[in-house]
């Protein structure tokens, strides 16, 4: 494998103003590490657009950006990074949401375990202080067991925390071959998908805040229909994989 050489990727829509607050704190740390930001625009309205390009003009030294022109949500934009990290030949990439509600200074401890163990996925699952809101932390539960239940795994601690490394070639070569949700149920699908392609996994706990003012993305209609539609598809997925899973387990 070749050396280590991470980067850290920030799909980002509607959140310019917080990204912007984000890089400015992870600034010092890119520069001392050298470590590179992939930004990804999933087709933002003119005002975050403006905050990304300013953040790309005032951060050229560390930041890249990958401009879509339509929003393909939060799956398609990673895909867009990480299809972008190894064209530049990165070999981890960190991701971040662009809100800033994760602890970014533990970046430097999960990359250091992607390092000892470079094939894995490095997955994050959250701390949470008072201001998570207890929908959050209860659908987190039911997605958590079903992914242990389509994966036949004890060991999945979180799966939608969106602080987690994943290896590059393997996610990017995966990602052009295989279709998973370009939305929100994108983060528990690929973790499913990856650990049934036999990509090891280890879980750290990262430290999780929601802004009072913040913006989210999630639209609880819609998204909550199509991470059901995602827990179908996964377990009908399981289901055909029963032989492998079994085998798997037996060694």
């Amino acid at each position: 494998m070749a050396d280590f050489n991470p980067c850290i990727l920030i799909p980002v829509y509607r959140h310019g103003k917080a990204c912007m607050n984000m890089i400015e704190k992870l600034e010092s740390y890119c520069r001392e590490k050298n470590v590179k930001i992939i930004l990804v625009d999933d087709g933002n309205a003119e005002e975050t657009k403006n905050f990304l390009i300013q953040i790309k003009n005032t951060y050229q030294d560390f930041v890249e950006l990958v401009v879509l022109s339509k929003n393909q949500g939060k799956g398609g934009a990673f895909k867009a990074g990480i299809l972008r990290a190894s064209q530049l030949g990165f070999t981890h990439a960190l991701q971040l949401d662009a809100d800033g509600q994760h602890d970014w200074t533990r970046s430097d401890f999960f990359f250091e375990k992607a390092k000892k163990n470079p094939s894995a996925m490095i997955l994050g699952y959250p701390e949470y202080d008072e201001s998570v809101p207890g929908h959050r932390k209860n659908g987190r539960k039911f997605a958590n067991t079903w992914c242990a239940l389509v994966t036949w795994q004890r060991g999945i601690v979180d799966s939608m925390c969106g602080f987690r490394i994943y290896p590059v070639e393997e996610t990017a070569k995966f990602l052009t071959k295989h279709y998973v949700d370009s939305r929100m149920g994108f983060d528990i699908e690929i973790i499913v998908k990856l650990i049934w392609k036999g990509l090891p996994f280890e879980f750290y706990p990262v430290k999780v805040t929601y802004p009072s003012d913040g913006i989210s993305n999630f639209n609880v209609l819609k998204d909550n229909v199509r991470i059901s539609w995602v827990f179908t598809r996964l377990c009908c997925g399981m289901f055909i994989r029963i032989p492998k899973l079994l085998w798997r387990k037996i060694k």
